[in-house]
């Protein structure tokens, strides 16, 4: 019994000499832990509120663009550029400014404002939104070739079939009937079991064939004219 008691004092005396030369670090571990978790909660507030401050000023931006105001529109877009480029919101507002441009006939601004986003954002998807949608701006301005020089479908991933489809738009653009059929049908096979809207995927038949239709009418053989029976 004796031997027990001594054991268990001789613990205490341990324990209390180990308190006495250490409570300084014990307390100030408890301290750095407590601040390290209201410094973890005053950040993830603080993102929240970039957020949502970010989502605030992009929808500012997209209500202006329907009422027109030019000022107003390059000064929001200016404050989400400056305050919060590293958020989505930031490539979206040129995104839809681009959009509000071609809307307005503004081809040369819109196709300005989608650089940007292709030179610039951080997001591969929405970066290729805006490849596609720049090479269909640079078909429409005459620009052909510099539209098949964004497009690259072996980095277009889940765009392929849209990739392809807008390299026939060049090519026929270019006059080159059989490469653009060639690029048509490889947009069909690409998009074979994704989901599309009805609309594009009729559209792009109807390209097809046309072009197949044209070009079957080019290639006939001489014999099957009437000069060759």
């Amino acid at each position: 019994m004796v031997e027990e008691y001594l054991s268990d004092r001789e613990q205490e005396e341990a324990l209390r000499s180990w308190w006495n030369e250490n409570w300084r670090w014990v307390i100030s571990g408890v301290v750095l832990g407590l601040a390290a978790l209201g410094g973890w909660q005053y950040w993830r507030q603080q993102v929240q509120l970039r957020a949502e401050a970010a989502a605030q000023a992009y929808s500012d931006l997209t209500a202006t663009l329907a009422s027109g105001d030019k000022d107003k529109i390059e000064k929001l877009v200016k404050e989400i550029d400056s305050t919060h480029a590293a958020s989505p919101y930031a490539d979206q507002a040129h995104l839809a400014l681009a959009q509000s441009k071609v809307a307005a006939g503004q081809f040369e601004q819109a196709a300005s404002e989608l650089k940007i986003v292709v030179e610039k954002s951080k997001d591969p998807a929405l970066a290729q939104v805006a490849r596609l949608r720049l090479a269909r701006l640079q078909v429409q301005l005459g620009r052909p070739d510099e539209a098949l020089a964004l497009l690259d479908v072996s980095k277009a991933g889940a765009f392929a079939g849209q990739t392809h489809e807008v390299r026939g738009d060049a090519l026929l653009a270019k006059g080159d009937r059989s490469g653009a059929r060639l690029a048509y049908q490889a947009a069909v096979s690409e998009s074979a079991g994704q989901e599309q809207s009805p609309a594009v995927g009729e559209l792009l038949r109807l390209k097809l064939e046309d072009l197949s239709d044209a070009v079957a009418a080019v290639e006939q053989p001489a014999s099957a004219s009437p000069e060759g029976k």
